[in-house]
């Protein structure tokens, strides 16, 4: 009698490499965007709660040093995402804001859609906070679509 492991047969047919490839490499580009998104997202958190957002703060919200912040927000700075001066707030470009608001909307209706099929508030604060990298616009209109079916109802 063989392992489980060696039973086992695959659940679906393995992909075509190229359309495997493709799908891998979209994964990749969300991971690339991933801090800039959160940092952006949290700085426009910040200055729109407090008027303002400061190295210190950013980097315990995200749980890491100043010193791994500050390399970000001058990354950003070069970007041109944010501007920010030694011992200064720090404030989102247009172009900052722009991807601020597209991240929030994002991630705000990840979050909906989570507790929309009964996935608990702190569960849903949790995932949605890395799901809303990763998501397709194809994905996120059917999130909206059961959304609103729902709250026909």
């Amino acid at each position: 009698m063989g392992s489980k492991a060696t039973e086992a047969k695959p659940s679906r047919p393995l992909q075509d490499a190229d359309v495997q490839a493709e799908a891998f490499a979209v994964v990749r580009q969300a991971h690339l965007m991933e801090t800039t998104e959160d940092y952006v997202e949290l700085i426009d958190d910040l200055i729109s709660s407090q008027g303002e957002a400061r190295l210190v703060e950013v980097a315990e919200r995200l749980g890491i040093s100043q010193p791994s912040a500050s390399k970000t927000i001058s990354r950003l700075q070069r970007e041109g995402f944010v501007t920010s001066e030694p011992y200064r707030s720090i404030f989102l470009t247009p172009k900052g804001r722009t991807l601020a608001a597209t991240v929030r909307a994002r991630h705000d209706l990840v979050y909906r859609f989570l507790r929309c099929i009964g996935v608990s508030e702190e569960i849903a604060k949790i995932d949605s906070e890395g799901v809303e990298h990763h998501v397709s616009q194809e994905t996120l209109d059917a999130f909206q679509r059961i959304i609103n079916n729902q709250e026909a109802e």
